[in-house]
């Protein structure tokens, strides 16, 4: 039902049957997105944004801090949100700023807190009209509010469509190009053009802002209650990058224990409900064409066969007995971004974001709990299983004034 009802009946790639509707839509976003050029071309536009949000923490800290300890307390769980959600739409729709991000974040976890629910009418189809515990009416609320922000993005580049230069066209304007949005083609599963455009523009959105803010969320928590970890990074950073000048992206090839953090970090999630597409057997149980699976990669990532003390908090294991292991899907003791035909393909993408941004926050700021008593670690429930309490930080500056302007 959710996948009907706020996935565009099944249009969204990430949730579309495997055929020649998603191949299409998933070579689009690999070339016109997620391609090396592409990437690379909007590097400029992830460092600004991070730098941004660096630079209000620090107007937030001159005006806000404390007079005796110096330090300032931030919510860093609803700055990566934000920063995220807005990096996000700048790469997909060319705005710089969305004025109701609140709400659109809202929307967006309602949006996977649903996907997560078992509605009774997905297992005893004809007790749908009933709507037991209010599932369709929030779905299509969800929904409404969903499709009323990527209405307005679409709308807002056909204004402007052919005010841009090929240089300044950001995903939404090369969707549009390949597409006529005047025509009636339909694709497999029937939607029209506008409807493609929209959902897939939305599922890149919800993965990237969803994903990488809850796990750098986790990896800050990490640290947090490990100091020897988080001085031990920052070691890295002031040695390999210095204190002299920021942090850009191409830096981050050097931070190794950021990068080992990240990896870890990475452990807790779940993947979308799969479908076997023929009969096979594995492991010699016989499954049949047809039969759905949830992967639970967090205890995939803790199988104790594998991993010794796989609850402990031990990134340096990625430096040592596991250091072959990598996280693109080749390894399957450890494959937070899937594997096979349909892995996330954003993960170069949404590695350098993860990278950037920890790094950088590492670099311009001392961090401490706001207490002596440890980060709750409590999760919420959830696909990606985000952090169930907000995060508050004790931040104070540790860079010259002049690198934060």
């Amino acid at each position: 039902m959710a996948s009907k009802i706020m996935g565009y009946n099944y249009s969204m790639v990430a949730i579309a049957p495997y055929g020649e509707y998603w191949r299409e839509i998933r070579k689009i976003v690999l070339l016109e997105l997620l391609s090396n050029r592409r990437i690379e071309m909007l590097r400029k536009v992830r460092e600004s944004h991070v730098r941004k949000a660096i630079k209000r923490t620090f107007d937030h800290w001159s005006h806000n801090k404390d007079p005796i300890s110096g330090a300032v307390v931030v919510e860093t769980k609803q700055w990566f949100s934000r920063l995220i959600i807005n990096l996000s739409i700048a790469m997909l729709f060319g705005e710089e700023e969305v004025a109701d991000e609140s709400q659109l974040l809202k929307s967006i976890r309602s949006l996977l807190e649903l996907f997560a629910e078992m509605p009774v009418s997905d297992c005893i189809p004809w007790l749908r009209w009933m709507d037991l515990g209010g599932y369709e009416k929030a779905m299509r609320k969800t929904a409404e509010e969903m499709d009323s922000a990527a209405d307005r993005w679409l709308k807002e580049h056909k204004t402007k469509r052919n005010l841009k230069s090929k240089e300044e066209e950001d995903f939404m304007d090369a969707m549009l190009s390949l597409f006529d949005a005047s025509s009636n083609q339909t694709h497999p599963l029937g939607p029209d053009n506008d409807v493609i455009i929209k959902s897939t523009c939305l599922t890149l959105l919800v993965a990237a802002t969803d994903t990488s803010s809850i796990t750098l969320t986790w990896a800050l928590s990490l640290l947090l209650n490990n100091y020897d970890e988080l001085r031990r990074i920052q070691d890295e950073v002031d040695t390999k990058i210095g204190k002299h000048s920021c942090i850009e992206e191409s830096d981050t090839n050097q931070l190794i224990y950021l990068q080992r953090n990240i990896a870890f970090t990475s452990t807790r999630s779940t993947l979308f409900t799969h479908e076997a597409i023929e009969d096979c057997t594995i492991n010699g149980y016989h499954i049949q064409k047809g039969t759905r699976l949830i992967p639970n990669l967090a205890k995939i990532h803790r199988d104790p066969k594998v991993w010794v003390e796989p609850n402990e908090f031990r990134p340096e294991r990625f430096l040592t007995t596991h250091k072959d292991i990598d996280i693109r899907g080749n390894h399957f003791e450890m494959i937070p971004f899937g594997s096979g035909r349909r892995m996330c393909p954003g993960i170069t993408l949404g590695l350098r974001i993860l990278h950037l941004t920890l790094a950088s926050l590492i670099q311009s700021f001392d961090m401490k709990r706001p207490s002596i008593e440890p980060i709750d670690m409590t999760q919420s429930p959830g696909l990606s299983s985000p952090k169930a309490t907000p995060l508050h930080v004790l931040l104070t500056p540790r860079l010259a004034s002049d690198l934060y302007g």
